[in-house]
């Protein structure tokens, strides 16, 4: 059993990941920027160094901390890019310094995103092999993550820490709830349950992953630390929809016409197809999604009725 700290654990992949490794055994510390009432919960904002190192001073002898805590989104990076730096950037530069100097072992939260517009298969090691141009990282958001994987792979260099980093893959499921800066899969649930008018892009390609599937292989780091490694982790390829199919599916598990869609052809700026390899994730994280979008639309539809009150 290990002693675990996740930063942002009460956000809704910290949320979900606190369940499946207390399910495992161990023992879970959360820590957030807002108040909570769970009792294994401590308030926190990493961006603050004080703070900080008074949690530190309270659970002492961590031995993972899954780094979670960050701004996220394209454009709440664009609209409140001080909160965006100072958490995505500062807050980790925080973290790190401690685990330089309580040497814990520390899976951090990149991003997809830090493949911005690739037009090919994006494997692990592109970020590596590749020259960084402007057809890369389009926004403040990936580029926050991407400097957050150099800031840790300059400490593993100087100061030999021990990190993992993490590339999600549009993880959605329970638990998240509505803001305009979310993905389109809480957008356009909470917008049906609302009555609201939403907008759809066609010809965009995505592949989603139900939070569930995605926290299994999160949890399976701890038995397989390779420090210095990078994973892509998302869905089966198989389950690759366009997102108008996305918006159908919700459409049908609601009963409801499109008649508040509005459609449109492409959305500029924005990548067509993401088309992301798992293997090693699948290799060495026994990475196996087993989550089908309409089954994990439909449990995601269930507990965002249960929680708006629709």
């Amino acid at each position: 059993m290990s002693k675990i700290l996740i930063t942002g654990g009460t956000g809704f992949i910290g949320t979900n990941l606190s369940k499946v490794l207390l399910s495992k055994g161990h023992n879970v510390i959360v820590s957030d920027l807002l108040s909570c009432n769970l009792d294994n919960s401590i308030r926190c904002d990493v961006g603050n160094i004080r703070q900080l190192e008074q949690l530190f001073n309270k659970i002492e002898n961590v031995d993972y901390v899954y780094h979670l805590a960050a701004e996220y989104g394209r454009w709440n990076g664009e609209d409140y890019y001080e909160n965006l730096w100072q958490t995505n950037v500062i807050g980790l530069k925080n973290i790190i310094r401690i685990q330089e100097r309580l040497k814990f072992k520390m899976i951090f939260f990149s991003s997809a995103e830090v493949y911005g517009d690739y037009d090919k298969e994006m494997s692990e090691n592109i970020m590596i092999n590749n020259p960084i141009s402007d057809t890369y990282q389009m926004n403040d958001y990936a580029i926050s993550k991407w400097a957050g994987e150099l800031i840790c792979m300059n400490s593993m260099r100087m100061f030999d820490t021990q990190t993992v980093i993490v590339r999600p893959v549009n993880c959605y499921g329970p638990y998240e709830h509505y803001t305009p800066y979310r993905g389109f899969i809480p957008k356009f649930i909470y917008k049906n349950l609302m009555k609201q008018e939403y907008d759809v892009y066609k010809g965009h390609l995505r592949i989603i992953d139900y939070v569930e599937d995605t926290c299994n292989t999160l949890s399976n780091i701890i038995n397989n630390f390779k420090s210095g490694e990078a994973y892509n982790v998302g869905s089966d390829q198989k389950w690759e929809y366009d997102i108008k199919t996305y918006s159908d599916i919700i459409l049908s598990i609601l009963g409801m016409s499109d008649d508040h869609v509005r459609y449109h052809e492409s959305e500029v700026n924005t990548t067509k197809r993401k088309k992301i390899d798992f293997t090693k994730a699948i290799n060495d994280l026994d990475h196996n999604p087993k989550v089908s979008p309409e089954k994990g639309i439909e449990m995601t539809v269930d507990w965002m009725k249960n929680f708006y009150n629709v």
